[in-house]
């Protein structure tokens, strides 16, 4: 299994599409947890405020894409109104979701610069904006295989070059990663992942760094407790959650949250629900 598909498949980024049509006048847009933005513009002319009161014009086809939570405003031009379909994208974990944190607030691309998001928002476009049976579930689905596009188009073009997509489009750090993402289980050393990315330590650990912004063993942790939120939401015992990220005991585990948390895992799941 590739990389995106292990971390989508932990990890779950849903659309749900609440506008299609004509945009008029002035279009706000909060900043809601667990919750970022995607706007394709079909035609027309719009002004996006970002919450820092930066303003730009799209007047082309183009992805609008937020993340994670982000404040912003578009804008329609009343003489030349701009036709979107406009989706939340919903994060199902009450932790951080690993894919939104390693990008940017907000991206956009034109939808030329890339065939298959053409390809995917021409048919997101068509089935929009004429009614047909089972038009709701369609359009959202579509929008689902669209944010794939994205990703990929990310991770394709080498867009980010730290972080987590950084690390995922490098030939050899991907494979660390990959093994790291399907087993946190596993007793990882900086031997063992050196090993699978064929390099020496040294030369690993300093390749890793410059490229995930991390140390492999820091972020072997921050991942162990990603994925441990994620079982700790499911009500899964704290012992069982331990051995399912690669440490022998609750107890251990607690010492790696209060380290990097400053509360003990059950603590953690007071504060969630």
């Amino acid at each position: 299994m590739d990389q995106l598909s292990v971390i989508l498949q932990r990890f779950s980024m849903n659309t749900e599409v609440f506008f299609t049509g004509n945009l008029c006048g002035i279009s706000h847009f909060n900043k809601e947890p667990n919750r970022g933005h995607l706007h394709l513009l079909l035609s027309g002319e719009l002004t996006l405020i970002d919450e820092e009161g930066k303003s730009r014009l799209v007047n082309e086809p183009t992805v609008l894409f937020f993340p994670t939570p982000h404040a912003h405003r578009i804008i329609g031009n009343e003489d030349n109104p701009p036709e979107l379909v406009c989706a939340n994208i919903i994060y199902n974990e009450s932790s951080s979701n690993p894919i939104a944190n390693a990008l940017p607030s907000m991206m956009s691309f034109k939808l030329s610069d890339d065939e298959r998001l053409k390809q995917t928002a021409d048919w997101l476009f068509e089935e929009a904006f004429h009614e047909r049976s089972g038009q709701l579930p369609m359009i959202n689905s579509l929008t689902n295989i669209f944010l794939i596009h994205v990703l990929r188009h990310v991770l394709d073009n080498n867009i980010m070059q730290h972080g987590l997509l950084a690390g995922l489009a490098h030939p050899q750090v991907s494979i660390v990663l990959l093994a790291i993402h399907k087993a946190p289980e596993q007793q990882w050393g900086l031997e063992e992942m050196a090993e699978l990315a064929i390099m020496s330590r040294s030369k690993f650990a300093d390749i890793f760094k410059r490229t995930v912004g991390q140390s492999p063993g820091d972020y072997l942790i921050d991942w162990r407790i990603i994925v441990a939120k994620g079982l700790l939401k499911k009500d899964k015992p704290v012992a069982l959650v331990a051995n399912a990220v690669g440490y022998e005991n609750g107890s251990a585990l607690a010492r790696v949250f209060r380290k990097k948390l400053g509360i003990s895992p059950k603590q953690w799941v007071e504060q969630t629900r």
